[in-house]
């Protein structure tokens, strides 16, 4: 999906009806609120949709404002980029226009307020989008000052705009060399963080728990085993992850048990 504005003007999100491919909702310049917390874990969000462009499902339902008719359903929210290509997208369900009015974004376009629900719209991820879509992700690091609650998020947005980020460039090839930088690894969050932008560069990702990292290692996620990894501060990984994992009849620290995915897959871990 492209827009038709110059590169860096366009709009950042693009909504698409989940039961029909060809109903296009339209374009949004800014969804304000989406990454906002809710009060409720059962409640919807209310997003402002600003600066819309409505069109198909969307465009039908604004004349039904206020009636059970404005519920347009589910929807896929995509994430641009400067140039009006997807980064992401997150589902959305039970999109439901509760206002309209005109935008001062432009002639013709309306800023809407909807309520929706989202599960994975984490706050902190509005950061990492912004980064990656103005080609300011670019450089190892951003994630080290991040609070725990931020590095999650970051995992989340290196996970969904993983297509986005790798363009279709194949696996590195089983023997490779990668080097993890354990110096700010501090949790198991922090960990994802490092391996990922080890593997796949800034904002790369390769896993955000243990299944999701045992399941990159068997390939498709920019690695292929068998392959070695440097692990560079390990003596302070081994002091930091000391969360007991269930292994079997047993226990072990966090930091072992990733020792022990990595060598049942093939990965020759260098402990520096």
């Amino acid at each position: 999906m492209r827009t038709s504005g110059r590169a860096g003007e366009g709009p950042k999100y693009a909504l698409t009806s989940d039961e029909d491919d060809s109903d296009f909702w339209g374009f949004a310049h800014e969804a304000e609120g989406l990454f906002t917390p809710v009060p409720d874990e059962e409640g919807a969000r209310r997003v402002h949709l600003e600066g819309c462009l409505p069109r198909g499902g969307l465009l039908k339902s604004l004349d039904h404002v206020g009636s059970g008719r404005a519920t347009m359903g589910n929807a896929w929210l995509a994430l641009l980029d400067g140039d009006g290509a997807t980064m992401g997208s997150y589902s959305v369900y039970e999109v439901t226009v509760v206002d309209v009015r005109p935008s001062a974004r432009g002639t013709g376009l309306v800023d809407l307020t909807v309520t929706l629900w989202c599960e994975n719209a984490l706050p902190g991820a509005e950061r990492p989008w912004d980064l990656l879509r103005t080609g300011r992700l670019n450089r190892t690091g951003m994630w080290h000052e991040l609070a725990p609650e931020e590095r999650y998020a970051w995992l989340s947005v290196a996970l969904w705009s993983r297509g986005y980020q790798s363009q279709g460039k194949p696996d590195a090839p089983a023997g490779q060399v990668f080097t993890l930088d354990g110096r700010h690894i501090v949790d198991e969050d922090s960990f994802y963080c490092a391996i990922g932008e080890a593997v796949n560069g800034p904002g790369g990702y390769f896993g955000w728990n243990l299944d999701a990292l045992d399941d990159c290692l068997f390939g498709g996620w920019g690695a292929t085993a068998p392959f070695t990894l440097h692990w560079d501060a390990s003596a302070e990984g081994r002091a930091r992850l000391v969360e007991r994992v269930p292994a079997g009849a047993r226990e072990l620290a966090l930091f072992d048990f990733l020792l022990a995915i990595f060598e049942e897959r093939g990965v020759n871990v260098i402990l520096r």
